[in-house]
């Protein structure tokens, strides 16, 4: 015994409890941390006594608190044995101990910001992204106060100070010492009693979260600008362009003369939906509206699938024979897209039905009286065939009485945006999505030709939406040879017929417009000019220039 006694200052600081006792549990020796179990258990001595030279026992405290003893015999002669006890709460913050060095090492390599405090509201740890968040060291903020190192407007306010207040999880938003944008939680950890035992905080860097934030808002407002200002909604079709104000105002003209109409323009101007707008203006509105498209018809099927056919009229025809199509118009309008694909000889028959109001089914006798108006459509130049002999002069002249030209979408570029935005409302809406756009995709979709005009536009967007897996459209979501059109570079051309004054007019003229292209604002224009947003505006007016 005279050995362990030697060895008491070892055995005070071990975290097991040591007692030395002899027959019937006369305790002779208590380490540091069986002196406190026995004091503060009384139970414990009726324990080791009931132990004697058993080899193993446990006694339960509490549901949460265990106590092991393990004894043994070491001298027989004085029936003297040594009890180990194991305190399950030492034993916890032991490991607790051993493992905080692993824990510091994984928070140190987190991006957030970690801080640690004390129930009293002192720091005790912090992590390396904390040091770099808030430009501060460990040593300067371990150990102090919430309300030192708010004073000292480090954490400024103090999360953690609130957390105390509130005990409860808090979150805030505030700026660090550089002005950044810093979003911080405090959590308590609780005791069972509710009582806190330490707040842990977590900051993070949201500046850039911000800035995108008020670029998504400026873009929003930006585009219930461009909604607001001077668009209409034109049945599926939306019209803010001066060219295409003409179109409309002149289809509308022409839906209370009861005459025919002959629509031009590339594929995927809006030709179809041009006659349908005259169609549902006219008083024909309520009567049939049948589209034909005079290209997707094999020649040898268009005049039964035009004019219909008499039973047993050719082979494999029915018996019952079959209306056409301008039957199925009678008292409406029958659309003639892609006239300009029609043989010659169907022509002639085309030319009868304007002219004689009747037409004959194939293998028929008899002729068939019609009430039909006729709106035709072509992307072909029907007076150039005319020309080439291709197409009928007589027809030419019966079907441009009144001729309605849609221009190509990159000559109406004021249409582009609202059309975009029409069509990308339409495809969320369809696909339950929230689907936007960022200004790098908007400047370039306003950049590019769009040589299949509106119907390309519908295509692509309908693709973005669908492919895109993030809400926000950039400029890198959109099909690359949007992209790759969208980088060539504006071009200056230097006119050669005007004297030096003009001349610089008009350079300046190219170069107002062509940065107006790329920013929204006349104070945007302005800075990039080095110039002032009054002269930007009074530039503008003077040469005619629309920046929206």
């Amino acid at each position: 015994m005279v050995t362990i006694i030697n060895h008491e200052k070892i055995a005070d600081e071990l975290e097991i409890g040591l007692i030395i006792a002899k027959d019937k549990g006369n305790i002779v020796y208590t380490n540091k941390v069986a002196a406190e179990l026995l004091n503060e258990y009384k139970i414990l001595e009726e324990l080791i006594t009931r132990v004697g030279k058993s080899d193993f026992d446990k006694i339960v405290i509490n549901s949460k608190r265990k106590i092991f003893l393990r004894s043994f015999l070491h001298n027989k002669e004085d029936e003297e044995y040594s009890i180990i006890l194991y305190d399950s709460a030492r034993l916890n913050k032991v490991v607790t101990d051993i493992s905080l060095n692993e824990c510091e090492a994984i928070l140190d390599s987190t991006q957030d910001a970690v801080c640690i405090d004390d129930f009293r509201g002192y720091t005790q740890w912090v992590n390396k992204s904390c040091e770099d968040l808030y430009n501060v060291k460990r040593e300067e903020v371990i150990g102090k106060s919430v309300e030192e190192l708010e004073k000292e407007k480090i954490f400024n306010p103090s999360v953690a100070k609130m957390v105390m207040k509130e005990k409860k999880q808090v979150t805030i938003l505030h700026n660090n010492k550089k002005g950044k944008r810093i979003l911080t939680t405090g959590t308590p950890m609780l005791y069972e009693d509710g009582s806190i035992k330490k707040i842990v905080s977590t900051s993070k860097d949201i500046s850039e979260l911000v800035y995108f934030k008020n670029k998504l808002e400026d873009i929003q407002s930006e585009l219930e600008r461009f909604k607001e200002k001077g668009q209409e909604t034109v049945g599926n079709m939306v019209v803010k362009s001066k060219e295409m104000r003409e179109v409309i105002n002149l289809a509308r003209k022409l839906s209370q003369i009861d005459t025919t109409v002959l629509i031009t323009g590339d594929s995927g101007v809006g030709k179809g939906e041009i006659a349908k707008f005259i169609h549902k203006l006219g008083d024909r509105k309520e009567k049939p509206f049948i589209k034909v498209n005079c290209g997707a018809i094999p020649e040898s099927l268009i005049e039964s699938e035009l004019f219909g056919y008499e039973p047993g009229a050719f082979t494999g025809s029915s018996k019952k024979g079959k209306k056409g199509q301008f039957e199925l118009a009678n008292k409406g309008i029958i659309f003639l897209d892609e006239i300009g694909e029609l043989p010659l000889n169907l022509q002639v028959k085309i030319l009868q039905v304007i002219q004689e109001k009747e037409i004959q089914r194939v293998g028929g006798e008899k002729t068939i009286s019609l009430d039909v108006r006729i709106i035709a459509a072509t992307k072909r130049n029907l007076k150039q065939m005319v020309d080439e002999g291709t197409f009928r002069e007589d027809l030419y002249y019966r079907l441009n009485v009144v001729p309605i030209h849609i221009p190509q979408l990159m000559d109406r570029k004021d249409d582009i945006f609202p059309i975009l935005m029409h069509f990308l409302r339409t495809f969320n809406s369809k696909f339950e999505m929230q689907k936007r756009l960022s200004k790098d995709a908007v400047d370039k979709l306003l950049r590019y030709d769009w040589p299949g005009n509106v119907r390309e536009l519908k295509n692509m967007v309908e693709r973005i939406v669908i492919t895109t897996s993030h809400d926000i459209i950039t400029a890198e979501d959109l099909p690359s040879p949007i992209i790759d059109d969208g980088e060539r570079e504006a071009t200056i051309s230097i006119p050669k017929d005007k004297d030096l004054k003009e001349t610089m007019e008009e350079i300046e003229k190219q170069i107002i417009k062509n940065i107006a292209y790329e920013h929204r604002t006349t104070r945007e224009i302005a800075k990039v000019l080095g110039i002032s947003q009054p002269t930007v505006v009074r530039k503008m007016n003077k040469y005619g220039i629309n920046n929206d």
